[in-house]
């Protein structure tokens, strides 16, 4: 798959309705929010965030991997072909 595919397929993913649900969005938001509230201005801040982007990082590679670069169906994510956005 040529670079400029992939990333437009890796955008595609990343800002797709289907890809997580309402819900876990706001969630996930939520918490980066009070996490940077409750730690805001100690050294410790930048480690929790390095630390969730690393794993974020991690996960996101592993899903990558075993949905054959979004084309397969794996745990939570379900491939539809059909589908359009």
């Amino acid at each position: 798959m040529a670079f400029r595919k992939t990333v437009k397929r890796a955008f595609e993913i990343a800002f797709s309705k289907h890809a997580q649900p309402l819900w876990f969005r706001i969630l996930k938001y939520l918490v980066l929010i009070c996490i940077a509230y409750v730690f805001w201005g100690r050294d410790v801040l930048w480690i929790i965030f390095i630390s969730l982007f690393t794993v974020g990082l991690c996960l996101h590679f592993w899903y990558r991997h075993k949905t054959h670069a979004w084309t397969k169906s794996y745990a939570l994510w379900k491939h539809d072909k059909d589908r359009t956005e």
